[in-house]
C-alpha cells in the first residue's frame, strides 16, 4: 500500500507572525501530518495593485482593503522561510510553500525544495507553469476553477519542459466548498483520463469530503488549517481546527489500512469465527441407522465444523450409517 501524503495547508493563517507560523507547525507535526505547507509570494509580482477580492475574501475580511493591501501583510519575508525551514526539521516535519511567482519558484528551489506546489489560479500562467516544468522537480497541481482541456494544456506544458512526477489534485477554490459542488468522482475521472496519480486539496467544511477522497484513491490529500477559525485573516473560517485536523489525519490513516489490497481473502483475525458462524449438516429428526437422508430428516444449522451445506445434493438420498438425534451432525 502506497501511504497517503497528508499536505497540512498552513497558507496564510500565520497573519505575518511567525509566533503564530510556528504554532502552526506544532500543531501539523502533532496532528502526524507529513508536510506543512505555506505561501511564497512577492506581492508586487502577484497582482496589480486595484485588484479586488473575490467575493469570499470580502466575507470573510471585508471590503474596506484591497486584495493588494490584504495580502501584502500576509507575505512571508525570505528570512522567515529559512527559519520555517530549519523549524520543521526540528519538529519532523517537510516543510513544503506554494510559489505564487516566478521569482518565488526560483527563490524555492534555492531553498532546496524538491517538490513544487502549483496552486489553481496559476493552471492557466503558461511561464510560471514552463519555469516550474523546468526546475525538473515533483509537482502538485491543484485544479480548481478548471475545465479538463485546461487541465491537460497545463499538464502538457509541465511535461513538455521537463516536470518529474505530477500529482493532480481535484479541487474547488469555493471558501468553504458547499459538499453539492465537492464532485470526488471528478478526481478519478482525471486519474483515467490523464493516466496520473490523483489526489485531493479540500477547501469543503469539516473533514468527511478528505475521508472520501482517501477511500477513493486519493494518494495526496491537502486541508486548510488554522489555531483558531475565529482568527482575523481570508482563510481561518474554512479551516480546521487542531484537534479536528489531528481526526482527519487519524481517520485517513485508518482508512489506508481498510483500503488493503484487494484481493478477497479470509483474513486471519476472522478464522477463528468460521466454525461458529458458518452452518453443517444436522439431523432435524431422528434417524434410523439404513434410512436415507432426505430434505424432511436433515437441515442445516450452526456450528460449522461438519458436513458443509455445500455437499447437500451429495448427502440427499444416501443411507445413514448409524443413528442420530436431533441436531446431531450428520457424518458422511
Amino acid at each position: 500500500m502506497k501511504k497517503i501524503f497528508i499536505i497540512a495547508e498552513a497558507g496564510v493563517n500565520h497573519n505575518g507572525s511567525m509566533d503564530i507560523a510556528k504554532k502552526l507547525v506544532d500543531v501539523a507535526a502533532k496532528a502526524g501530518a507529513d508536510a506543512v505547507k505555506f505561501q511564497t509570494f512577492r506581492v508586487k509580482n502577484l497582482l496589480c495593485e486595484k485588484t479586488k477580492k473575490p467575493e469570499y475574501q470580502v466575507r470573510m475580511t471585508g471590503g474596506e482593503e484591497t486584495q493588494y493591501e490584504m495580502l501584502r501583510k500576509l507575505e512571508l519575508s525570505y528570512e522567515a522561510h529559512f527559519e520555517l525551514l530549519d523549524y520543521c526539521k526540528t519538529k519532523g516535519i517537510l516543510f513544503l510553500s506554494t510559489p505564487f511567482d516566478i521569482e518565488s519558484i526560483e527563490f524555492l528551489d534555492q531553498l532546496g525544495i524538491n517538490i513544487l506546489k502549483i496552486p489553481s489560479g496559476e493552471i492557466t500562467n503558461y511561464p510560471y507553469l514552463k519555469r516550474i516544468g523546468e526546475k525538473k522537480k515533483d509537482v502538485i497541481l491543484s485544479t480548481g476553477m478548471s475545465q479538463m482541456e485546461e487541465v491537460k494544456e497545463a499538464v502538457g506544458v509541465l511535461k513538455e519542459n521537463g516536470a518529474k512526477e505530477i500529482t493532480i489534485l481535484h479541487c474547488n477554490t469555493e471558501y468553504p466548498t458547499p459538499m453539492k459542488d465537492v464532485n470526488l468522482q471528478a478526481m478519478k475521472t482525471m486519474e483515467r483520463e490523464l493516466q496520473l496519480p490523483v489526489g485531493y486539496s479540500d477547501h469543503s467544511e469539516g473533514i468527511e469530503a478528505a475521508i472520501g477522497a482517501a477511500a477513493l484513491g486519493a494518494v495526496v490529500i491537502e486541508k486548510h488549517f488554522t489555531l483558531d477559525k475565529n482568527m482575523e485573516g481570508p482563510d481561518h473560517k474554512a479551516s480546521l481546527e487542531p484537534d479536528e485536523l489531528k481526526e482527519m489525519v487519524r481517520s485517513i490513516r485508518n482508512i489506508e489500512l481498510a483500503l488493503g489490497d484487494g484481493k478477497k481473502f479470509t483474513s486471519e483475525s476472522e478464522k477463528k469465527n468460521i466454525e461458529f458462524v458458518r452452518k453443517s449438516i444436522v439431523a432435524s429428526k431422528k434417524i434410523k441407522k439404513g434410512e436415507a437422508f432426505t430434505e424432511e430428516n436433515i437441515t442445516t444449522k450452526r456450528p460449522g465444523y461438519g458436513v458443509s451445506p455445500m455437499r447437500w445434493n451429495e448427502v440427499i438420498g444416501t443411507k445413514s450409517d448409524r443413528d442420530y438425534e436431533i441436531d446431531d451432525m450428520i457424518k458422511w
